[in-house]
Parts: C-alpha cells; structure tokens; sequence
C-alpha cells in the first residue's frame, strides 16, 4: 500500500479540497466520515480533521475519541477540528464577538514550529467561523493569532498535533500549501512519490489480477474519465475490453466520427451505435428536464444491453467512477438530496449481472488527466470541458426535434470553435450553447424576421461545485454573436449568460 494520509470529515464544504492539494503534493491521502472510520493500518502517516457546518457547542454535532490517535499518529485540525480538540480537553470555546470570515493576516506566527516553516510574518489566510477558541487547555499553546483571532494555531506540547482556525486549502491562504506541505512531508515524514506513473502502473498490475483473462464490456462518452479508464483497462487485458460509444444524436456537431476515430488511434476495440432515431423517438413531445434525462438514461440502457448481449462471455462492467461520486456515497449526512438525475452507466439495472470494475475511483478530475496525459491519450480528449450525460437535450429547452438539435449543432460549434481559435478554450471550465424557446422580432436586410433566441454559457470552476462566469472580452462576443447570426438559419439573436454558481446552475436544465 502507499503511504498515505486520513482525511476525516465532519461535513466541511472544503473537505476534497484538503484532499486535493495533499494530493497535489504526491501523497496519497483518503477522506472517511468521521463516523466511519478505516483501520489504521502501518500505511496511514497521518490525520487531517476537517472543518465543520456545525458548531463543537451545538447538541449532537459531530464527535470523535481522540485518544486514539494522540501521540501515536501525527494529527491537524482544520477549523471545527481545532475547536474539538480544544473543548475536549478542557478548553473553551465560544460565539465569536467578531465573526470572522473572509481574509485575515497572521500577525504572530512562531514558525520555530515544524508546521509554520518559512512562512511569511503577516502572511494572508482564510478564515470561515461563528466561533473562536477563548480558552486553551492545558499543554496546548498558541503558535499563530490575527488581530482579532488569538489563537489562530496552536500546538500540544510533547506531540506532533496541531489545530489551525483558519482554512490553508483554498487558494486565500497564499501560504497554505506551503503549511499543508510541513505538515505532510516534514511532520508525517510522506515520502511523495505517488505519482501519475505509480498510479498507472499499479491500476494495470491490479486490473490483470482482477480481470485475468474475463472480458469487459464499458460505455464510452467521449469525455476524459471514462476515456482514461477504458485506456487503462485496455493496457492491463487487450482486446478482451470492448467499448460501446453511443450516437443519442445529442452530441456536438461531427463529434461521434471524431471521437470514434479518436479511440480507434488509441488502439480500443469501440463499437459504434447510431442510435439517434431511438433517442429522438422517446423523447418526442416531452419538455420537462427530469422527464428528459430519464427518458435518455432509459434508452441508453436498452441500447447499452442490446450490444452487450452480441459480446459473449462478458463478465466485467468497466466505468469511469472518479472519486467526488464515491465519496458522496458515503458523506457524512449520507447521499446528498438529488438535484437532478445523473446519466451514467452507474445507471444499468441488476439484471446485466456483471461485476463492476472502476480504475479511475481514488482520483479527482485533475488526476485523471495527469493519468490520462501520461497514458498520452490526446490532448482534445484529455483537456476537453466537461459535457452532460444527456447532451445537448438539456441545452434546448423545451421539446427535443431534429431540427432544434441541427440548430443548436451549428451554434455550439462556432462558440467553441472561437474559443479555440481564440486561444480561450483552456482559460475555460465549461461552455455550450443553449437553445431558448423564445422568438424575438428582427432585422435582416429590409425584412423583418421573428426567429430563435440562443444563450452562450462560459464558466470557470475547479470541481463544478461552484462556479463563475467568464468575463470573455467584449469583442470575442461580438465576433461570435455576428457569426452565428450569420451563418445559422432562424436565429436572429444572441445574449450571454453573467449568472454563477451558485444561484444559477451551470447548465439551464
């Protein structure tokens, strides 16, 4: 097993990110509710307790036995896992009179302290609480205040265990991941050699164990996670994978040729489906957003069954489950209330009986395409923007047709196609074209028209969890929107949508 560090959650919004930039220093590390914890086996390096919605002062919130990690492994408390090491053992917390949220500086900072080395006096960081540490115990002292916060860090004596008020895994805290970095490398002594190539190397050597000589079925969607690890599973069994890549007639304009020729250069053994007549059929007349996606997952299981039955032997079923979805499974509130229904193959009913394997389920987005540029996958795979299961039905609203689809083809196409020729695409999280079932009056040379509206969409994000619009430049959306004026018959108009993430959503359906 590699070294690795314990992430335990007490529910904190910024817990994967912890978990990302340990990550991001090469060492492997693991998020479990608090409530569910792992065996701690000779591997574990060491513990990082979250932050918390909840306060340590509230009936029922979260608890923990400390003791059984306290002096035995090295321990950082994040935020309400100060504040729980410091009411546990004596201590005193309160409602912050100040409430501090946003930027602070740490004004005294004793970096004689492994975790606070060579970071900078007055060095700014992130806070996000109601409640501050009025009292510490006994044998815990302060290492690092603000001006309003006094013990923005402390240390207990005599062992390697740390809290910290305020939060150094988002990018405000300009110095946190120099402390996350003390605190894995110097303090857990992690070596950081979990790298992309140890990753692949290791996926393969366990897949050819698991699968020997079975064969694997998997659905392709042309984006990064199930690209990546249907190339891994390649790697580790040849042609005993087969890979299914289905025309819903929801896809990008020329994207099922491109991305078909795409696998095929990577050598996986793809079978293509047009099976846009199906997809449109069952969607004929309906409008509702639910009713969309539902309709589109139930299609793609008929037609994901009808090939599968044509492979013989088929044992395994492959997907490209990524770390975020297995987490969420087992949050500390449980699965979180469904916003919307996902298409995914995770969706296939229990009577395909086939066992479930999943390379790519201890990664996050970003370390699957370091996995996937290693494996050398191409770039227009491996960079492409994230893309909704249900296509580009959830991009026109109202009822799916044939013709609405073409339109909106020719009018995504352009954007994104600016965007690269623009040299925009990669400054970009997500961007698409929606398809408003609204007419707006026009102009076009004496005549006057009444033809379709569209909305352009570009949003910057880390994880999807949140997001912001992209202030694309002024003449960049001029450009774009003569364009496709121009070139598409029936729409006469263009907007741009400034909403984010939250209130809106990224996409409209």
């Amino acid at each position: 097993m590699a070294e690795q560090i314990l992430i335990l959650d007490f529910g904190s919004q910024y817990t994967q990110l912890i978990a990302r930039r340990v990550r991001e220093l090469n060492v492997y590390c693991e998020i479990h509710p608090f409530n569910k914890i792992p065996e701690i086996t000779p591997d574990i390096k060491g513990i990082i307790l979250s932050g918390s919605p909840c306060s340590v002062r509230d009936e029922g919130s979260p608890d923990l036995d400390l003791d059984q990690f306290r002096g035995k492994l090295p321990i950082l408390g994040v935020c309400y896992g100060s504040q729980l090491m410091a009411q546990k053992y004596g201590g005193e917390v309160l409602p912050s009179e100040i409430r501090e949220y946003g930027r602070a500086n740490l004004t005294h900072l004793d970096t004689h302290y492994d975790l606070l080395k060579e970071m900078t006096h007055g060095t700014q960081v992130w806070m996000s609480h109601g409640d501050t540490i009025r009292e510490l115990p006994e044998g815990f002292k302060v290492i690092a205040s603000t001006p309003s916060v006094r013990v923005a860090a402390f240390k207990i004596e005599g062992e390697d265990t740390y809290g910290i008020q305020f939060h150094p895994e988002v990018t405000h805290s300009t110095e946190g991941k120099n402390l996350l970095r003390n605190f894995v490398v110097q303090i857990c002594d992690c070596s950081q050699d979990w790298t992309s190539d140890v990753f692949i190397d290791a996926s393969i050597a366990e897949l050819k164990e698991k699968i020997g000589n079975d064969k694997v079925v998997m659905g392709l969607s042309g984006g990064v996670d199930s690209s990546v690890a249907a190339t891994l599973i390649h790697r580790a069994i040849g042609n005993n994978l087969t890979c299914v890549f289905v025309d819903n007639g929801l896809l990008r304009k020329n994207e099922y040729q491109e991305v078909l020729d795409s696998y095929q250069h990577l050598g996986l053994n793809v079978i293509g489906v047009d099976a846009k007549k199906r997809f449109y059929d069952a969607l004929a007349g309906i409008s509702d957003p639910e009713a969309k996606r539902k309709a589109i997952g139930r299609v793609f299981i008929e037609v994901f069954d009808d090939e599968s039955h044509k492979i013989p032997g088929v044992k395994w079923l492959g997907q490209g489950t990524i770390y975020p979805d297995v987490i969420e499974s087992v949050s500390v509130n449980g699965p979180s209330a469904t916003i919307k229904s996902h298409h995914n193959v995770g969706g296939l009913p229990d009577f395909m009986k086939l066992q479930v394997v999943e390379p790519l389920n201890t990664l996050f987005k970003d370390g699957v395409r370091e996995v996937g540029r290693a494996l050398e996958i191409p770039e227009s795979i491996v960079g492409r923007h994230p893309f909704p299961g249900p296509g580009l039905a959830i991009r026109i609203l109202g009822d799916i047709t044939p013709e609405k689809v073409h339109t909106l083809q020719e009018v995504d196409h352009i954007f994104i196609q600016g965007l690269k020729e623009s040299g925009l695409y990669d400054e970009v999280w997500q961007a698409g074209a929606i398809l408003l079932p609204i007419q707006s009056v026009g102009v076009m040379g004496d005549e006057r028209t009444y033809e379709r509206v569209v909305a352009l969409r570009a949003v910057g994000s880390v994880d999807g969890m949140t997001a912001d619009w992209i202030h694309l430049p002024y003449e960049f959306l001029g450009k774009i929107s003569n364009e496709i004026i121009n070139r598409v018959k029936g729409v006469n108009r263009v907007v741009y949508d400034i909403s984010s993430k939250p209130p809106a959503t990224i996409e409209w359906e």
